[in-house]
């Protein structure tokens, strides 16, 4: 049942998150006056829709996006009269063109001159499609403000969680200790859990950043420590040993540094707004980098979803499979604040990663139409430069060709996603 309630909840998540990502393109084209006939949640076939004025508000059955329907997004040729489509076509790709514009031009009635979207002025087409990435991006900053400053984030404190039996080297599998094993450092100076550090190497300790830069610099050294341990302070000397380790300014290089062999106690602190930029700032560049490896991270999910091997787990995932996570989540033994804060960290990536993807100038993704509304403003610049006449609207129709191979790729991931998140899907590991 909590698999099931956790699966639901973020489902509706999502779709909530597309229905206000499809209101930031609606929002604007209401305002800048432009016909919307639809507003959808959803593609294919229609299990609910209500009309309201001149607008139809439904949502479809397949759950895997959603769409306003602008009337003349595509444009007439140039020098064609309103409503007039050229049927005479040079190749196939130039009859699809023309398919299409009819398509589009049909829903154009006399006195839709002015509520076209092609017709709307550059900076106008731009706000409108920027306005559903936009809104995405706005969810995104609410949710990791929320876990951020609401909830706090997990930071390691000066105090012992646990204390390891042996030493594991970095990029090593954990494995039970061999049965010849020496004691790391901690167990063996009788360290234990709860065991808050006051000094160490007669430096005052006020921060686990601070400790572990201590012990690590103290390999090969006995060091004298105080901790406090049930109310009194406790003194002892201690041996570091040294061990491979991930480096603390590049997680990609092992070092051999000072070992302890403990892992600290984390505790949530709440963070200031600061905080909650820096944070966007870093998942944003960390996105964007992923987004630009995606053909390749594709390849790994297709390696996973036919080849059985291990899914990346920080690897693109679909709506299937970020509706399971939130099943794992619920079904998890994490305190119920570690469920909410790992549901509102799973919303606020999604939104960030949806914005930023749809941020990508092809068609038939909102950048596409943002590259069409900034090439229209650039060549309006030019001509005014050179003094020439106004060229008027970017024919966005010419890109149809590249946007029916991108609408095809676009499918193919999402069966592909789909398919893997079903057979070999992420899994919590929390």
């Amino acid at each position: 049942m909590d698999w099931l309630t956790g699966v639901l909840i973020l489902f509706l998540g999502l779709l909530a998150s597309i229905a206000l990502h499809e209101l930031g393109h609606f929002s604007f084209a209401k305002l800048f006056g432009v016909r919307t006939t639809q507003f959808m949640v959803g593609f294919g076939p229609t299990l609910w829709s209500r009309t309201k004025g001149e607008t139809e508000y439904g949502i479809k059955w397949i759950p895997l996006g959603g769409y306003i329907r602008m009337i003349g997004m595509l444009p007439p040729r140039k020098g064609d009269r309103p409503g007039q489509v050229r049927r005479i076509s040079t190749g196939p790709w130039q009859g699809l063109i023309e398919s299409a514009r009819g398509a589009a031009l049909e829903e154009v009635r006399p006195g839709d001159e002015d509520r076209v979207f092609y017709a709307k002025k550059w900076w106008q087409k731009l706000i409108i499609m920027f306005a559903g990435p936009a809104m995405n991006l706005v969810l995104a900053v609410v949710f990791f403000a929320i876990l951020l400053m609401g909830i706090g984030t997990p930071t390691p404190q000066p105090v012992i969680g646990s204390v390891a039996k042996c030493a594991i080297p970095a990029g090593q599998q954990a494995q039970e200790c061999p049965a010849d094993y020496t004691p790391t450092p901690a167990a063996q100076a009788g360290l234990r859990a709860g065991d808050r550090f006051v000094s160490y190497d007669g430096t005052k300790i006020s921060s686990y950043e601070q400790l572990q830069r201590l012990i690590r610099d103290s390999g090969g050294r006995t060091v004298p420590v105080v901790v406090e341990r049930d109310g009194r302070t406790v003194s002892m000397d201690i041996a570091v040993t040294r061990n491979q380790m991930y480096d603390l300014e590049d997680p990609d290089k092992i070092v051999n540094v000072g070992f302890l062999g403990i892992t600290p106690l984390q505790e949530r602190e709440r963070q200031g707004p600061v905080a909650v930029a820096e944070y966007m700032g870093e998942l944003t560049a960390h996105t964007a980098g992923a987004l630009l490896r995606l053909p390749e991270r594709m390849v790994g999910v297709w390696n996973a979803a036919f080849g059985g091997e291990e899914r990346d787990p920080n690897g693109p995932i679909g709506v299937v499979g970020v509706s399971r996570l939130g099943g794992e989540i619920a079904a998890s033994e994490s305190p119920v604040v570690e469920k909410l804060a790992m549901f509102i960290a799973l919303l606020g990536s999604v939104n960030l990663a949806v914005a930023l993807f749809n941020l990508i100038p092809l068609l038939p993704l909102d950048g596409g139409h943002m590259a069409g509304a900034l090439l229209e403003a650039l060549k309006k610049g030019v001509a005014r430069l050179l003094g020439r006449p106004d060229p008027g609207y970017v024919d966005v129709a010419k890109a149809l060709p590249v946007t029916y191979v991108m609408a095809a790729v676009l499918i193919i991931m999402g069966g592909l996603l789909i398919y893997a998140d079903l057979v070999n899907p992420i899994r919590f590991s929390g």
